[in-house]
C-alpha cells in the first residue's frame, strides 16, 4: 500500500429507524419499546458488507440500543470495529443542560461497556448538535475520559451546523486543562462555502459520480473523507410514518432502494479505516488509552 495514500474514515451511527430528529416529536423515547425493532438485522447486514471488503468502521452506539441488544454490540466489537458513543437517549446537546448531558453520556458509557467490555473513547452527538454555543460539552467529554469528539458539522443547515468551525481535525484545550480532538464532518469548499459530502442524506441522495468526485477532491487536499451511515438507510422494509411532510419524507425514505449498490461501489473504490486509526496516524502516537 502507498504509505502516502489517503485512507478515508468509515463511521456508523448505530440506532433504530425511529431514532431520528424528524420523528422526535411523535416517536419519543416513551414509545420506543412499543415500536418494531429492526436494528439487529440491519446492523448485521451492514457488518457483512463491511467484512466482505475487509473494512473496519467506527460504530457510534446509542446506549439505549446497547442495553437492549448487548450481543449485537459484543459482536461488533469482536469483529474488530471501533466502539464509540452516540448518547443514551439521543437528545440534542443544544436542548439539554450540562448536568443532563453529563448524566446521559455516563449512562451511555456504562451501557456500552457492560455490553461489550470496551470503553468508548469517541463521541458523536445526536443531530450534530455541538457547536460554538455549547462548547462546554467538549469539557464534559474530556472529563469523562473521551479522547475525541465527532459532533461538529461546519455547514449552514436548518437543523444543525456551525459554518465557521474548522473543517479538519483539531486538538482543543478544555476548561479542565485537558485536551480533546474534534473530528468534524467532511465538507469541500465550493464557491466560498462549505458543502457537506459523504454521509447521511448527502451521500444517499447524491449520484455516485458526484460523491466519488467530492471524496477524491478532498483526498487531493490531503484530507480523509469521513463517511457516516445509519443501518436503517439500507432497509427497504423500514416502516413508514405518516404525516411528516414532503421534505422530511424525502430525507428519511428517498434513495434507500439504491443505497446498498452505491455503498458497495464506495467500499470498492476507496480505502477506509476507523476514526481512531486516522487520529493515531495523524498524531503518530497511540491515542485513546492514555486516560484511566
Amino acid at each position: 500500500m502507498d504509505k502516502n495514500k489517503i485512507i478515508n474514515v468509515m463511521t456508523v451511527d448505530l440506532k433504530e429507524w425511529f431514532v431520528v430528529e424528524i420523528f422526535s416529536d411523535r416517536l419519543g423515547p416513551e414509545s420506543w419499546d412499543r415500536l418494531p425493532t429492526r436494528v439487529e438485522d440491519n446492523t448485521y447486514h451492514l457488518i457483512e458488507l463491511l467484512e466482505s471488503r475487509g473494512v473496519h468502521a467506527t460504530f457510534f452506539i446509542l446506549g439505549w440500543v446497547a442495553d437492549r441488544f448487548p450481543k449485537l454490540i459484543q459482536d461488533i466489537s469482536e469483529a474488530g470495529h471501533e466502539i464509540g458513543c452516540h448518547s443514551y437517549w439521543h437528545r440534542r446537546v443544544d436542548q439539554i443542560t450540562p448536568d443532563q448531558f453529563r448524566s446521559d453520556t455516563q449512562r451511555a458509557i456504562d451501557a456500552i461497556e457492560s455490553a461489550c467490555g470496551t470503553r468508548p473513547y469517541g463521541y458523536r452527538a445526536p443531530g450534530w448538535s455541538i457547536n460554538s454555543r455549547n462548547m462546554w460539552a467538549l469539557d464534559i467529554l474530556a472529563e469523562l475520559g473521551f479522547t475525541y469528539d465527532s459532533s461538529i458539522f461546519p455547514v449552514k443547515h436548518d437543523v444543525y451546523g456551525d459554518p465557521a468551525a474548522p473543517r479538519t481535525l483539531v486538538e482543543l484545550a478544555t476548561a479542565g486543562n485537558e485536551t480533546i480532538f474534534e473530528f468534524p464532518a467532511s465538507t469541500v469548499r465550493l464557491m466560498g462555502r462549505n458543502v457537506p459530502i459523504a454521509g447521511g442524506g448527502y451521500l444517499r441522495h447524491s449520484p455516485y459520480w458526484y460523491s466519488s468526485r467530492m471524496i477524491r477532491r478532498l483526498n487531493r487536499e490531503g484530507l480523509p473523507a469521513m463517511v457516516y451511515v445509519r443501518p436503517w438507510e439500507f432497509d427497504v422494509g423500514q416502516p413508514k410514518v405518516d404525516g411528516i411532510g414532503l421534505r422530511d419524507h424525502f430525507r428519511q425514505y428517498a434513495s434507500i432502494g439504491s443505497f446498498k449498490r452505491k455503498f458497495e461501489r464506495l467500499l470498492d473504490d476507496f480505502e477506509f479505516s476507523t476514526a481512531l486509526s486516522h487520529i493515531e496516524k495523524s498524531q503518530r502516537r497511540p491515542i485513546g488509552f492514555e486516560r484511566t
